[in-house]
């Protein structure tokens, strides 16, 4: 046996082995922990990874599925999302005062043109120098503005913002879709195909104001707003000194058409070089005023009331009157026998004009 002492230095050195390799296994199974869960970390990746691939896969096969076939029943070539370029707005609104009439007609048009826009009313004394500012405001650079006045006659400005030309129009035989019940019918935001009379060629003011129209009723290529199609076409036809506005639906392929409506008559007054005035270019010579229609109606109607007074009293002045008549018996005639030469003679070209 050993003495105390050893024994109890050698105990010590026991259990201090015993502590080295106790920590030892510790940081062994520590170490084994950690490069464990960092392992199941990575083989969770892994799997993550490889399922995020199985789905893509899946994805893809599906997409592969759901594609179309890749041949094409029709010869048309494939419609192709183009860029909207051609940014022109209309604004479009009234001042007021307009009849309900006047606002059907307005609503059809904003309906039958998806690049305009609305405004509230303004007051009809200002408006000259507001409707600029207002277009500018709404990012428009075309307005067709609507004015009434009496609440008889409406009138149109058809201008381009800020620079001008504008055009006053006074508009007639007003009839609108909701009127009119036509058995045409057009996809709303279609695009028109805008059909213009060859007359337009034969003067200056007529080819301006084919460009004004073209660049107010066309709408633009690729707007948003629009559909990629054409199903209704737009007549503008010159006669009598007027533009008459018909709208058709294109039915089938061969040209057949049917009248969708609305339908109104543009009668030009005059041709400004600036928005909404300036320079006058033209003045339309044959434009007459309502109120002097109006006028000429009236004396009209006075002068048949004074042509039924004078032929009465003209009636009465033949009239056989005073003392000198007053033996003469008015029916006397009625008893005067006719010879008979007189009678062949009356009676001979009545039978004429029998045969």
């Amino acid at each position: 046996m050993l003495p105390f002492g050893y024994q109890h230095s050698f105990r010590l050195s026991a259990i201090s082995e015993v502590g080295r390799l106790v920590i030892k296994m510790g940081k062994r199974d520590r170490i084994q922990e950690v490069t464990s869960s960092k392992s199941k970390k990575m083989t969770e990746e892994e799997e993550n990874v490889n399922n995020h691939q199985d789905d893509s896969d899946d994805q893809e096969s599906d997409q592969d599925a759901q594609l179309p076939p890749g041949t094409r029943l029709s010869d048309e070539p494939p419609i192709k999302k183009g860029k909207w370029i051609n940014k022109k707005r209309v604004l479009i609104f009234a001042a007021r005062g307009i009849t309900h009439r006047d606002r059907h007609l307005m609503n059809n048009l904003k309906e039958m043109m998806p690049h305009s826009k609305g405004e509230s009313k303004v007051e009809a004394k200002d408006y000259s120098s507001e409707i600029d500012e207002i277009a500018l405001m709404k990012n428009c650079n075309r307005v067709l503005f609507f004015d009434n006045r009496k609440r008889k006659d409406t009138y149109i400005w058809m201008s381009v913002v800020g620079r001008g030309p504008s055009v006053k129009f006074l508009v007639e035989s007003i009839q609108t879709s909701q009127e009119l019940k036509m058995t045409g019918n057009c996809l709303k935001g279609s695009r028109p195909l805008l059909s213009f009379d060859p007359k337009f060629d034969d003067s200056p003011h007529l080819k301006l104001l084919r460009e004004l129209m073209t660049q107010t009723f066309g709408t633009p290529n690729h707007h948003p707003k629009s559909q990629p199609f054409f199903d209704h076409v737009i007549t503008f036809t010159v006669l009598d000194h007027r533009i008459w506005f018909r709208n058709y639906q294109i039915v089938e392929e061969d040209g057949s058409l049917a009248e969708i409506g609305p339908r109104f008559v543009f009668n030009p007054i005059k041709i400004f070089d600036g928005s909404f005035g300036g320079p006058v270019l033209w003045t339309n010579e044959h434009y007459v005023s309502p109120n002097d229609r109006r006028r000429a109606l009236k004396m009209q109607a006075q002068d048949k009331y004074k042509e039924r007074l004078l032929a009465k009293h003209a009636k009465e002045a033949r009239q056989p009157r005073g003392q000198e008549y007053a033996d003469i018996d008015p029916h006397a005639e009625v008893f005067d026998t006719i010879r008979s030469e007189e009678a062949a003679s009356v009676m001979k070209p009545v039978f004429a004009r029998r045969k």
